[in-house]
């Protein structure tokens, strides 16, 4: 049972990138799947998420309109199009699943399984 994120890379602002997370052991349609970002010497934050509830997404603000988060159930894969980057975008990325109330979506402790991270480098 696990969960593997991978997509990252070195890439000029104004650049686009496309992570995918990918569960072995269970099926992501039962969970709710998010995608957090840490920066070097920074909390852990949420950047976006999908409910299995009816599919409703979330983004924090700062990645409204350039991010999007999809949905491949026939892949088991949870996917983030990352459009317009940013220097400060640049982070570990890391994708999570539970069983997520939607109060709660922005906790990384609502989240009992995670991936390991992959780097996302973002050059001015």
């Amino acid at each position: 049972v696990q969960l593997q994120a991978s997509g990252g890379g070195l890439v000029q602002a104004g650049g686009s990138l496309r992570l995918s997370c990918v569960a072995s052991g269970f099926s992501l349609d039962s969970y709710t799947v998010g995608w957090f970002r840490q920066g070097p010497g920074e909390e852990r934050e949420i950047v976006s998420c999908i409910s299995h509830v009816g599919g409703s997404t979330y983004y924090r603000d700062s990645v409204k309109g350039r991010f999007t988060v999809s949905r491949d159930s026939a892949k088991n894969t949870i996917y983030l199009q990352m459009n317009s980057l940013k220097p400060e975008d640049t982070a570990v990325y890391y994708c999570a699943a539970g069983q997520v109330i939607v109060t709660t979506i922005r906790w990384p402790s609502a989240y009992h399984k995670w991936g390991r991270g992959t780097q996302v480098t973002v050059s001015s």
